[in-house]
């Protein structure tokens, strides 16, 4: 049994934006593809859980771009899961190229929940088989993200979800609250710079019908640029992501 799943992946024209460049959104479709399949493999995936009504739920995510993917680029893409680390299960990602140099790398925090009750579940049995691979993709595990203390941020419109956005599991989903994130930017702040990196938490699952209140707060920091955006649904933050762009 491997402790690391892998991948050779052509970036496709769609996962791309208009500087043929893999939308961040997009590493984090193929990562959460990635993450069920090796999941899969390994005994605890979609299946496996549902048949003791659990569910996997991303917690949180950060992700660093030390160079951007580009349509038709060829690239080798793997994960490995950390195992557990308090009430979370870790899994960490990397993207290079085919001379072996990273171009994107990722950790995440994952929690096991129970389908009905929606509480979090403790005690998966994957420390002992093997598995683990203790690697860092990223030397810590996301942090806490969250709108600083005393801060204004701006309101930058409302998100009501929808079709496009729902998953399988019926609810909004992860790679949509940052599509969410980036367009309360702007097209000219997104179009015109690499993001860098983000972070972003999941605090509560956004159905179908629901309006997501966005606000967003800038900060400059040397040659970079810091945006903190989180949605709100009823007055409650629904995610918060942290944004940084080279200038």
């Amino acid at each position: 049994m491997s402790n690391r799943y892998s991948q050779k992946i052509t970036v496709p024209c769609y996962q791309t934006d208009a500087a043929m460049l893999l939308k961040p959104a997009s590493f984090m479709d193929l990562a959460q593809e990635a993450a069920n399949l090796h999941a899969d493999v390994l005994g605890f995936g979609y299946d496996d859980l549902s048949r003791t009504k659990a569910l996997w739920v991303l917690s949180r995510m950060h992700v660093r771009f030390l160079r951007h993917p580009h349509w038709r680029e060829k690239v080798n893409f793997e994960t490995w899961h950390k195992g557990p680390a308090m009430m979370f299960y870790l899994r960490d990602f990397r993207m290079s190229d085919q001379d072996g140099n990273d171009l994107v790398v990722a950790t995440t925090s994952w929690l096991v929940i129970d389908i009905d009750t929606r509480r979090i579940l403790r005690g998966l049995d994957i420390e002992s088989d093997g598995s683990i691979c203790l690697e860092n993709a990223v030397e810590t595990p996301c942090g806490k993200v969250q709108m600083p203390r005393g801060a204004e941020p701006e309101y930058a419109g409302t998100h009501v979800v929808s079709y496009s956005d729902v998953d399988l599991n019926g609810h909004a989903n992860n790679a949509m609250y940052l599509v969410w994130a980036m367009d309360a930017l702007g097209y000219d702040m997104t179009s015109s710079k690499p993001l860098h990196e983000f972070s972003i938490n999941f605090n509560h699952e956004t159905r179908p019908g629901d309006a997501v209140e966005l606000y967003r707060l800038r900060r400059e920091e040397g040659e970079m640029v810091r945006f903190t955006v989180e949605g709100r649904t009823g007055g409650k933050p629904a995610f918060c992501a942290e944004l940084v762009f080279q200038k």
